[in-house]
């Protein structure tokens, strides 16, 4: 999951496992000078305080945060929609801490029951409230067909594409690599065509799979253009538009072209991180958003979906569908996926998400999997779903953000000037 040569990835380890400990440490520190049950609250208070300061000063956002070991427990997934990941972080770490509080009070019943009493009507009212959630959310309504198309298999070698993150290309690469793109283009446009003559209405192609250099970047536009007016389809197309003259020549892009043939957004993808860093060309404005016959689209990319607070924008527009263009890697298709259903969740979207290289999926705004594919079984397949038409709803997450977490940062700071000053 982290591909860090060498002695970079001891020492990425090492932060990790050295930012984990403090919350431990304080623990150790603090817990004993509280009295009773109340103690436990030290452990998920210093818990999700770090974790919310790390991921907004971490390049890499909230990767590694607790709460996520949870995807798929969806009862428990939808607190998400009130307090953000944060808030199942928080129950895990606190059930550690009651675990240990019992530990040190042998078991003895009548010294933990109104304590495990407590923290087990938390858990089970967070259980019975999200259960609730999921068995009114909307099963039934109007839908459409949203069809995310596969990334062309044996069309062009990956190293080759990595070139591009390695500049400068020799004139051999760049001739290649220019023939490679229109092959993906061709592919891209013809299971477009197919499946709008099947009936999808919308269609989401991968991160960066419309490739093309920066003098062809017009015609590529044109024949896709021409291609959403033809076929009558909402057309996101994951695009990066190479500009080798640029210090980061990498544009990566998402671009809506509605049925009319008529560009309605090109968006810059605001966040990268690692190799990305260094070539990608950064975005600067929000993510876009805008209302269609199927509900309110915006249109993530990838990585952006890692920062809460970025994709709780289109929360606050009170976005319908997220289209979502990705491009990940085997390890972390898993994950990076169920890391994208957290964002829905809080934001009270439905989502479509067409992975290169990765976990495809469609899920409707409570986390439920509509459609899946996998891009390493299914080759240049695409996913298929029945997505339900303008069903977002709104969430406290999408009004008020992080709140616990600074909630717990304000709340670990005053305890501390609290047993310092006694």
């Amino acid at each position: 999951m982290l591909p860090i040569p060498g002695l970079a990835y001891v020492r990425a380890l090492l932060g990790i496992s050295l930012l984990s400990a403090l919350a431990f440490l304080a623990d150790r520190l603090l817990a004993p000078d509280l009295p009773g049950f109340a103690s436990t609250l030290v452990f998920p208070l210093t818990w999700v305080a770090l974790e919310t300061v790390s991921s907004r000063i971490s390049p890499y956002a909230t990767w590694g945060c607790l709460g996520y070991t949870q995807a798929g427990d969806l009862p428990l997934v939808q607190l998400a929609s009130v307090t953000g990941v944060s808030g199942i972080a928080f129950l895990i770490a606190w059930f550690a801490s009651v675990v240990n509080w019992g530990w040190d009070h042998d078991f003895a019943s009548a010294a933990i029951g109104p304590g495990v009493l407590a923290y087990g009507t938390v858990l089970g009212a967070v259980y019975l409230a999200g259960g609730a959630r999921l068995a009114r959310g909307g099963k039934s309504g109007r839908t459409t067909r949203v069809a995310g198309i596969g990334w062309p298999a044996a069309v062009i070698e990956q190293r080759e594409l990595m070139r591009l993150y390695a500049p400068p290309l020799t004139s051999a690469e760049r001739t290649s690599l220019r023939e490679g793109f229109r092959r993906i283009h061709r592919r891209l446009l013809e299971a477009t065509a197919r499946e709008a003559r099947a009936g999808a209405t919308i269609i989401v192609w991968p991160e960066a799979s419309g490739l093309v250099f920066a003098e062809d970047e017009a015609e590529f536009l044109l024949r896709s253009r021409d291609a959403a007016r033809e076929e009558g389809v909402y057309l996101l197309m994951g695009m990066a538009t190479i500009r080798l003259d640029q210090a980061r020549p990498v544009e990566n892009k998402a671009v809506l072209i509605e049925p009319s043939g008529e560009i309605r957004w090109s968006y810059v993808k605001l966040t990268a991180a690692g190799a990305e860093a260094r070539v990608n060309a950064r975005g600067t404005a929000p993510i876009p958003s805008g209302d269609t016959p199927y509900g309110r689209l915006a249109s993530p990319i990838c990585f952006d979906m890692d920062f809460p607070w970025i994709v709780r924008e289109t929360g606050r527009a009170r976005a319908d569908l997220l289209l979502v263009p990705a491009s990940d890697w085997r390890e972390i298709g898993r994950i990076h996926l169920a890391m994208a259903v957290f964002r829905a969740v809080e934001n009270g979207a439905a989502m479509v998400r067409s992975t290169r290289w990765g976990h495809s999926a469609a899920t409707d705004p409570y986390g439920r999997v509509l459609s899946f594919m996998d891009d390493f079984v299914t080759g240049d397949g695409a996913m298929v779903a029945q997505v339900p038409v303008a069903a977002g709803i709104g969430t406290v997450y999408a009004r008020f953000g992080d709140w616990l977490g600074w909630l717990c940062l304000a709340g670990l700071g005053l305890l501390v000037v609290f047993l310092g000053a006694r």
